[in-house]
């Protein structure tokens, strides 16, 4: 099969989108041509089967004014348009991930060239676009069926895709150290992990913690709030804050500590959970989608209270039971969300 893939960046180097080079390697270990059309392009080492198409986002972001935005927009779409019509006899299906605006730009070529459009979405957020985007696509793709909030039978459930072997289960960490990774984000909800710090804090609960994450929008009011929320956590020394780091040097960070938190709400199955997981750390999270498998005293009700009663839980579990429980952590993704499971399971869709 020859596949034509469209997504915001190629880049190893990108703290979010990073992971998205590996399924692409793995995508082409299966597919006789991949053709990639990204709006950045950065750092990567892909196959000689790959080819990569920018449509020529820097790497600073926006411009800064707002004829700058709209002329660039201009620019996107018309070599977005150029690129999935000069390609049209290099690709047989389409895999859209994660921007429901390409299904609804595309679709209609797409049509007429009679090319199978597969849509990748897991966020909570309902949209208008989500929701004509679904429409236009011929199956649409997600973690768990709760991930997308758009009510269709062209959703499939069908499990993240994580590296598992990028990720060290052996390796030993301080105990008592907690970790969080995620933009600082509303969604990500990391001013109730640092509240929930204070209250073990004030409990006389010993511990050490770190955050791994930058905003979105530097100057953001959330940002610069959490920021000033954490300032007495960090002078004691109890919290550590690092910007984000690229996805090829999170195996490390999360080896280095023995516990991690996520926050993020049920229906946006977040990936960190899983890679966690997979590096056979203990993990506290809000997510529901996880209640079959994570001991109930290490979920969170998404409250300040329940939070640090579900770290406390963490770092203060014995040493073999926390063995025991990132042993089988491990095995449920490497079972259920293994990155070659689930690119097997979308060649299938796709063709």
């Amino acid at each position: 099969m020859r596949l034509l893939i469209i997504t915001q960046a190629v880049d190893l180097d990108d703290p979010v989108l990073g992971f998205f080079h590996g399924w692409i390697q793995e995508f082409s270990k299966k597919c006789e041509k991949v053709s990639v059309v990204c709006l950045k392009e950065g750092r990567h080492e892909l196959p000689s089967n790959v080819s990569v198409y920018s449509l020529g986002k820097s790497a600073q972001g926006r411009p800064a004014s707002g004829w700058e935005r709209v002329s660039s927009r201009i620019i996107y779409i018309t070599r977005f348009y150029r690129y999935i019509w000069t390609l049209r006899h290099e690709y047989d299906s389409v895999f859209v991930h994660m921007n429901p605006e390409y299904v609804i730009l595309g679709w209609k070529l797409w049509w007429l060239l009679r090319k199978k459009i597969v849509l990748w979405y897991v966020h909570p957020k309902k949209s208008l676009l989500l929701s004509i985007a679904v429409f236009f696509s011929d199956t649409v793709c997600s973690v768990a069926t709760g991930s997308v909030n758009v009510k269709s039978k062209k959703i499939h459930a069908v499990g993240h895709g994580i590296d598992v072997n990028a990720f060290n289960p052996d390796a030993q960490a301080p105990s008592r150290s907690v970790l969080f990774l995620g933009r600082l984000d509303p969604v990500k909800r990391t001013e109730i992990f640092v509240e929930a710090l204070e209250y073990l804090q004030e409990k006389g609960v010993s511990f050490s913690a770190a955050i791994y994450g930058s905003p979105v929008i530097a100057d953001a009011k959330y940002s610069h709030d959490l920021r000033n929320k954490m300032m007495p956590l960090t002078l004691s020394g109890a919290l550590v804050l690092h910007d984000a780091i690229s996805h090829a040097k999170t195996p490390e960070v999360y080896s280095s500590y023995a516990a991690y938190v996520n926050l993020t709400p049920s229906g946006s199955f977040d990936k960190t959970i899983l890679e966690a997981m997979a590096a056979g750390r203990v993990v506290v999270a809000a997510n529901s989608a996880l209640s079959h498998m994570l001991p109930q005293e290490l979920h969170s009700d998404g409250t300040v209270e329940g939070t640090a009663k579900a770290i406390r839980t963490a770092v203060e579990m014995s040493e073999d039971k926390a063995r025991e429980i990132g042993r089988r952590n491990r095995e449920y993704v490497e079972h259920s969300h293994s990155l070659p499971l689930l690119i097997s399971r979308l060649i299938q869709i796709l063709q």
